[in-house]
């Protein structure tokens, strides 16, 4: 018989897309979830060319701007928000991620981390990487430039968490199946709780958001949805 406790582990996004013989596999991993202990925010790449305009397809939107990640981005946008103003409220420090190439110089070019990319311009990287205005980043956010997929890579972050006593790490931004998955996977080899938010991240791909969230669940985080996120 499947407890109350199993059926709400399992009631999240993935449940079309996992059969039900792997969740009968993964039954050991059931447990409760939640906040434990001081929090932080760890808000990853809300870059502004993430997000489309206005409502529209994935494909409307890539053409747009290649880096979009169309409906699903839309989708989360006002839910993010909300997070960010609960964590505000909350009194959470928040972090926000942005790439290291925003510490380019106005007056230089740097050559793109991907060696097949081409040089690409100080106007260029400010308007991939810009974290959206919608966000509203306050000064008192910590400001994380990373260069590679995982906020803690090459960066301070986990001596920031440590020295302000945080235990657990919420998650949100993108994507899901990159620097979402890669900053929580580290975040739990450092020692914090890490809760993944399930309705504030995304990716361009759903079934790679679905079934990066279904592993993060069973192995490194807890996969929670905003309502259900009790603080």
């Amino acid at each position: 018989m499947v407890s109350d406790l199993e059926k709400s582990f399992e009631d999240h996004c993935w449940r079309d897309v996992v059969s039900e013989e792997t969740i009968e596999v993964y039954r050991p991993y059931v447990r409760e979830v939640g906040i434990k202990g001081a929090a932080a925010l760890l808000s990853i790449d809300l870059f502004e060319s993430v997000f489309p305009s206005g409502p529209m397809s994935l494909l409307e939107a890539i053409r747009e701007n290649p880096k979009s990640c169309g409906p699903y981005a839309w989708e989360a946008k006002p839910k993010i928000k909300r997070l960010l103003d609960l964590a505000r409220n909350s009194g959470w420090p928040i972090i926000q991620t942005t790439s290291d190439r925003l510490l380019v110089p106005e007056d230089e070019t740097r050559r793109a981390t991907n060696r097949d990319e081409s040089k690409l311009s100080i106007s260029q990287i400010k308007s991939d990487f810009s974290i959206d205005e919608y966000f509203e980043v306050q000064p008192e956010d910590r400001i994380v430039y990373k260069g590679r997929a995982s906020a803690f890579f090459g960066t301070d972050l986990a001596d920031h968490l440590d020295a302000n006593g945080i235990e657990t790490l919420v998650i949100c931004g993108e994507s899901t199946s990159g620097c979402v998955r890669s900053s929580a996977v580290d975040g739990f080899a450092y020692g914090f709780h890490v809760v993944v938010v399930e309705d504030c991240v995304f990716d361009r791909h759903l079934l790679s958001h679905k079934i990066s969230l279904f592993d993060l669940h069973h192995k490194y985080a807890d996969v929670i949805p905003l309502e259900d996120l009790n603080v």
